[in-house]
C-alpha cells in the first residue's frame, strides 16, 4: 500500500513519524540521538554512499520535525549538508560545440567570460559570467545550456540561489513558502519546519481537560488523500487522535465566497485571499496592488475565528496541504484564532505514530459545507463559488469575468497585465500550486486523479445553498 509519491517524502514522514512516537511517549529527548540509528538500523546506507553521513543529515531532519532553527524565520530551510549531489548550476558549454569559426558567444559576452581552446571550443569563466543567457540564445548548435537545478526550477519566484560553497539558498524577503521546492528536491536537502509537538502538545492537553475542546479543520482537498481508505474513517481517526471536533475548512470557504462576492460587486475588481503564497506574492512583488486583495481572511482563518467567537476556549488545528499554511499562522491578524497547522504528510505519520490503522475504523461523516466550498480545494474552484454566491444573493447582474490563475507563473502574468491596467478581468483567483490545493507540497499523492476526488466528493453537497448553509451554521453555533 504506497501512501507516497517519492521516497524523499516517505523518508520525511519516517522522521517525523518517529518524532511523534518518541513525543506521545514523553521519551523525545532520552532517544534524540537514537532516531537517526533507529531510521538507518546496521552500517549499511540506504541512500547515501555512507551511513555517517546519513545519520549525520537524519539529525537534521530531525531538528527541522521539531520546529527547525528558531532564529530563521521562514518555515522553508536547507539542509546543508544534503544539499551537495547537484551538479554547479549556471550556463556551461556540452559537448555539442563544434568549434566553429563564427565564435557568435564570444562577441554576445559582454564581459568577456568567453574563451577557447586550440579547437576553437568555448569556455566560460565563471568568475566573470553573470548568467544573462546571451551566448546561449547565439549559439547556432545550441550547445550552451543553462543548468539551473530542480530546486531552482521549482522556484517560479526565483528565491533560489546557489552559495559560494554550492549549497542552495534561499531569499526570506522573496519566498512565498509555498513549498514547491520541498517537493521537488530530488535528495530532500529542502524541508518544511513541523509543528507536529505543538499539535501533539495540544492533544494531550486537550484529553486531561474535558472543557477543553480541540477543533481539526480539514482543508477540502483531504477528500483527495488517504486514498486508500475512506474519508469517514479518516475523520474517525482524527478523533482518535484527541480532536474534540473536526470541521470541514470548506464552511469557511462557503463564508468567503459571500463576503467577496458582495465586496466584488461593491469595489469592481478584486483578487482573491485564500490562498496565503499567493497574498504573499502581491505584498512582496506587487505593492500597489495590495489594496485589491479581498480584505477577507483565508477560509481557515475564518472558520477559526468564527469558532473562537463563540467559543473563547477553543484550541484549533488545520489540517491540510498547504506549506504556507504555517507561514500564515504567524501573521498577526491570524494567530489568535488559529493554534497550529498539520500537513496530511504529517496527520498520516500521527496516524502510524500510535498505530491507527484508519481502513478498520468505522465511518463518521463529514458534512458541512456546500459543493462550492468544497471545490475551492481545486483551481477554477473559488470562481465557482463567488459566481454562485452572485447569484444566491440577487448580485448577478454584476458582470463577472474572473480568471483563475493555475500556479504563481500565471498569477504573475495575471498581476502584471493589472499593474500595467490591461488586464480585462475583474477578479482574480491566485493559486500558487499548479491545480491549486490538491497541488499542495504538504499532500501525500499529487496528480490528476485528485480533483475528480476532490469534485465527487463535493457533488455530494450539491444541493445546498451557501447563503442557507452560513444561516444554519450561525444558528447552530
Amino acid at each position: 500500500m504506497r501512501k507516497f509519491d517519492t521516497k524523499i517524502q516517505y523518508l520525511k514522514y519516517k522522521v517525523i513519524r518517529e518524532v511523534a512516537k518518541q513525543a506521545f511517549n514523553d521519551t523525545l529527548y532520552d532517544n534524540l540521538l537514537d532516531i537517526p540509528r533507529i531510521i538507518v538500523p546496521g552500517k549499511i546506507p540506504t541512500m547515501r554512499c555512507c551511513v555517517y553521513k546519513e545519520r549525520a543529515i537524519l539529525a537534521e531532519r530531525v531538528k527541522i520535525a521539531m520546529g527547525g532553527n528558531k532564529d530563521n524565520p521562514n518555515i522553508i530551510e536547507v539542509i546543508d549538508i544534503a544539499c551537495d549531489e547537484c551538479p554547479a548550476a549556471g550556463y556551461e558549454v556540452t559537448d555539442s560545440c563544434r568549434g566553429c569559426l563564427a565564435h557568435r558567444c564570444e562577441d554576445a559576452c559582454k564581459r568577456g567570460a568567453i574563451s577557447f581552446d586550440h579547437n576553437h571550443v568555448a569556455h566560460i569563466d565563471k568568475t566573470k559570467c553573470v548568467e544573462c543567457g546571451m551566448c546561449s540564445k547565439v549559439c547556432p548548435f545550441f550547445a550552451i545550456i543553462n543548468r539551473k537545478r530542480p530546486c531552482q526550477n521549482a522556484c517560479k519566484i526565483k528565491a533560489i540561489s546557489i552559495n559560494e560553497d554550492n549549497v542552495a539558498s534561499i531569499d526570506n524577503e522573496k519566498c512565498i513558502a509555498c513549498g514547491a521546492c520541498v517537493y521537488q528536491c530530488p535528495f530532500g536537502a529542502i524541508m518544511d519546519k513541523s509543528y507536529i509537538l505543538d499539535v501533539i502538545k495540544l492533544l494531550k492537553d486537550a484529553r486531561a481537560n474535558k472543557d477543553f475542546k480541540l477543533y481539526a479543520l480539514v482543508a477540502p482537498s483531504i477528500t483527495s488523500q488517504f486514498s486508500y481508505a475512506k474519508i469517514g474513517q479518516v475523520v474517525k481517526g482524527l478523533k482518535m487522535l484527541g480532536f474534540s471536533e473536526v470541521k470541514e475548512a470548506a464552511l469557511g470557504a462557503d463564508m468567503v465566497a459571500q463576503e467577496e462576492a458582495l465586496e466584488l460587486s461593491e469595489k469592481g475588481f478584486l483578487t482573491s485571499s485564500c490562498c496565503p503564497a499567493f497574498v504573499s506574492y502581491i505584498k512582496t512583488n506587487y505593492k500597489d496592488l495590495v489594496p485589491f486583495i479581498s480584505h477577507n481572511l483565508s477560509p481557515m482563518a475564518t472558520l477559526a475565528k468564527f469558532i473562537k467567537d463563540n467559543d473563547k476556549d477553543a484550541k484549533i488545528v488545520f489540517v491540510g496541504p498547504c506549506t504556507a499554511k504555517k507561514k500564515e499562522i504567524k501573521l498577526d491578524n491570524v494567530k489568535n484564532y488559529v493554534d497550529s497547522v498539520l500537513t496530511f504528510e504529517e496527520l498520516q505519520a500521527l496516524f502510524d505514530s500510535l498505530d491507527i490503522d484508519i481502513t478498520n475504523l468505522e465511518e463518521e461523516k463529514l458534512e458541512d459545507a456546500t459543493y462550492y466550498g468544497r471545490v475551492f480545494a481545486r483551481n477554477g474552484g473559488l470562481q465557482e463559488a463567488v459566481q454562485q454566491s452572485l447569484k444566491e444573493q440577487g448580485l448577478d447582474n454584476f458582470k463577472f469575468n474572473p480568471l483563475a490563475c493555475n500556479g504563481i507563473e500565471e498569477c504573475r502574468m495575471a498581476l502584471m497585465k493589472k499593474s500595467k491596467n490591461v488586464l480585462t478581468n475583474n477578479f482574480i483567483e491566485g493559486m500558487a500550486c499548479v491545480g491549486g490545493c490538491i497541488g499542495g507540497a504538504g499532500c501525500l499523492t499529487h496528480g490528476e486523479k485528485n480533483k475528480l476526488e476532490v469534485d465527487k466528493f463535493a457533488k455530494e453537497a450539491l444541493d445546498k445553498s451557501i447563503l442557507k448553509n452560513i444561516e444554519k451554521l450561525k444558528q447552530n453555533s
